[in-house]
């Protein structure tokens, strides 16, 4: 909620494995960095998130490194739900999810905009996982979904499915180690949109070690795509693509990690 020209958090509860922390910036937004017990996902492991960013605050949704999903049978779930009022900013920028070997996880977003006037960043990042253990791509199943809706009306549904039931994972990526869904929606997100579409690769390169692509939804909302050989190159990239919402922040979320 605003308080004055700065953004406070109003009310903050976790429960384990989950933890809130709430770090201190130079910028009028708040921020809030999420963190696992035990640095990872284990089996089981369901983590609901919910979020309300009020009339014309501002909020930044982040995590303190790579989320982790261990070996897990049974899998594990992650979701989040969030409320942007009219004037209002999310932004949700994560490490990637990185999942080891053996690993089941699966990932629901739900973001519903006020009006026209409410703003979305979003991130949505993928790596192969520990490729220096041979655990490239070698995970059982990854699942992600993300839906937003401005007012009542649904804008995107994007859903991202990899089971190597469908094909060998590994062939089917080829030379490429990481992927990210970047979205951006509202007046505040002109620049990131502006990014999106000015990065777009195409024709793509037989041997690039990058791909991009990206579509306009709407004159305020565009969404992207991104292949990159390497999880340092696709992290370079999201940075470089989302670095304006920084501007809206009042601080860089991506030089003040500790």
């Amino acid at each position: 909620m605003r308080a004055g020209e700065r953004t406070v958090v109003h009310t903050a509860r976790a429960r384990s494995p989950l933890k809130l922390l709430l770090p201190k910036n130079h910028g009028p937004g708040s921020w809030v960095y999420v963190a696992t017990l035990g640095g990872g996902l284990v089996d089981g492991d369901v983590v609901a998130l919910s979020v309300e960013v009020d009339r014309a605050a501002c909020a930044l949704l982040g995590t303190q490194a790579s989320t982790k999903v261990y070996r897990s049978p049974n899998g594990t779930v992650q979701s989040l739900r969030a409320r942007v009022a009219s004037g209002g900013l999310l932004a949700v920028l994560p490490d990637p999810v990185s999942c080891f070997a053996g690993a089941r996880y699966e990932q629901h977003i739900d973001i519903q905009l006020e009006d026209e006037q409410a703003t979305l960043v979003l991130v949505d990042a993928l790596t192969c996982g520990r490729a220096s253990r041979g655990e490239r791509w070698a995970f059982s199943r990854y699942a992600s979904r993300t839906r937003a809706w401005r007012a009542d009306r649904l804008i995107l549904h994007d859903a991202t499915l990899l089971d190597p039931r469908h094909g060998a994972l590994p062939a089917r990526m080829g030379r490429f180690e990481a992927l990210a869904t970047v979205l951006a929606i509202g007046p505040r997100s002109q620049e990131v949109r502006a990014g999106l579409l000015a990065a777009a690769t195409w024709p793509p390169g037989r041997e690039a070690s990058r791909l991009a692509s990206a579509t306009a939804l709407a004159p305020d909302a565009a969404i992207g795509r991104l292949a990159a050989s390497s999880a340092q190159e696709a992290i370079a990239a999201i940075r470089a693509l989302v670095g304006p919402v920084a501007r809206e922040l009042g601080d860089d979320p991506f030089a003040r990690r500790w």
